[in-house]
């Protein structure tokens, strides 16, 4: 009798194949997830650096910074009623006529006013997002709200009208060479309140910082340079993003600051200073 020849895979070699097959598309999908992420932190970096330069156009055009918008403003900046004191008093919201001391009510932890600047897309209440695009992920903005000497008593420096021609380029230059500004340090281990201290500095003399939480920002970065970019002071964090297996911690914010002197530039081009 003639033997019959088998035709087709047998069990194991199907599972062999389909083993194959599923390693395969689990490490193209590893790969395009990879990808993915990497577009949007290029994105995102982007995004970044066009605020940057609508802050700039928004100094020439009007001779201050903007304040940071609250939680509450609708992506407008808001300010304090009074000048000095431990209080702000009501907030004032634009179309309020600006108080001429601009203090600003969230000076280190404000929400970058995107209504205010003209900028867009925004979401449905006024703010700008990353590119991560969840209500968590709302571009943050901080600016240095104090007087420097030679400017006007009670009057902040950069978010009053006309204060930086007032105060002087080398009273402000001599000023933050002694004084930090906002400070940017590559890690959280040895800050104080209002300096790297003896962490590894990028600047202390940034007027305005803008920063996205990055992807983890639904589910809150629990890292000590994470937690001190929502602290509520003038000293933020800028490194390279880590996972949470790295030493330091998980890290995705994306940090962007104002060089005070790119800034001074740009404002002597355009004939605002000196």
């Amino acid at each position: 009798m003639k033997k019959r020849t088998q035709i087709g895979f047998t069990l194991v070699e199907m599972a062999i194949v389909m083993f194959v097959m599923a390693l395969m598309l689990g490490g193209g999908l590893t790969i395009l997830s990879a990808q993915q992420d990497q577009q949007k932190t290029e994105e995102n970096s982007a995004k970044l650096n066009e605020v940057r330069e609508a802050l700039i156009g928004y100094v020439i055009a009007n001779q201050r910074l903007p304040c940071p918008a609250s939680s509450t403003s609708n992506g407008l900046e808001t300010f304090c009623t009074n000048a000095l004191g431990t209080a702000c008093g009501l907030p004032i919201v634009p179309p309020a006529a600006i108080p001429a001391h601009g203090r600003c009510t969230n000076p280190y932890n404000g929400f970058l006013p995107a209504v205010t600047l003209g900028l867009s897309p925004t979401d449905t209440q006024g703010y700008a997002m990353d590119s991560w695009g969840t209500v968590q992920s709302r571009i943050r903005y901080a600016v240095y709200e104090g007087r420097i000497t030679g400017g006007t008593a009670n009057y902040s420096t950069f978010t009053a009208s006309g204060e930086m021609a007032i105060a002087t380029m080398s009273n402000i230059a001599n000023f933050s060479s002694n004084n930090p500004l906002l400070s940017v340090c590559t890690n959280a281990i040895g800050i104080t309140s209002t300096t790297c201290n003896t962490a590894i500095a990028l600047t202390s003399q940034s007027p305005a910082v803008i920063f996205s939480l990055g992807e983890n920002a639904m589910t809150g970065g629990t890292s000590a340079n994470e937690a001190a970019n929502l602290n509520g002071d003038p000293v933020f964090i800028s490194r390279a993003l880590t996972s949470s297996a790295e030493t330091g911690g998980e890290f995705d914010d994306q940090v962007n600051w104002l060089s005070l002197y790119i800034l001074f530039n740009r404002m002597v081009q355009a004939g605002k200073l000196p």
